[in-house]
């Protein structure tokens, strides 16, 4: 499949392992493994460092094996309240980023080109949390508020 702003292919990747029932060697069960999500979460980390760290600290190697849920649908349950998605957060950081970039250096074509870019897919995951109503309908994206939305 190729990438969204470029003519290049992505690069090939290991896939997982299909599983559809947790390996015989990971011995936790589902209560304490949704304890360890949501004490995780507390800590300050990110779903996907909550991922990293049931795999590596734990050896869980996917925690749907165990609970049949996705981590965010975990926590949801568990009344943790997710202020944005995960994704999005990481793009509106990266375009805060190229922000603080280009009001140093505003002659950086190439940074220019790449924020437009950056909130062009930014845009595009909005409108898409919005059909999904993970976001509500009157949501937006501003540049110059998007620092206030990631704060935790």
């Amino acid at each position: 499949m190729a990438k969204m702003h470029t003519r290049k292919k992505g690069k090939s990747m290991a896939t997982r392992p299909y599983r559809t029932e947790a390996p015989s060697w990971s011995q936790m069960e589902e209560d304490e493994l949704t304890t360890i999500i949501v004490n995780l979460w507390n800590e300050g980390n990110s779903t996907s460092e909550i991922g990293m760290i049931l795999r590596d600290r734990y050896g869980i190697p996917d925690s749907t094996l165990i609970t049949s849920k996705k981590i965010t649908t975990v926590l949801k349950e568990n009344d943790v309240d997710l202020p944005l998605p995960e994704d999005l957060e990481n793009l509106i950081i990266k375009a805060i980023r190229m922000r603080k970039h280009l009001a140093l250096n505003n002659h950086d074509v190439h940074n220019k080109r790449a924020l437009q870019n950056t909130e062009s897919k930014i845009r595009r995951l909005v409108k898409y949390y919005k059909a999904s109503k993970v976001l509500p309908e009157d949501w937006k994206y501003k540049p110059a508020t998007a620092e206030m939305l990631i704060t935790r």
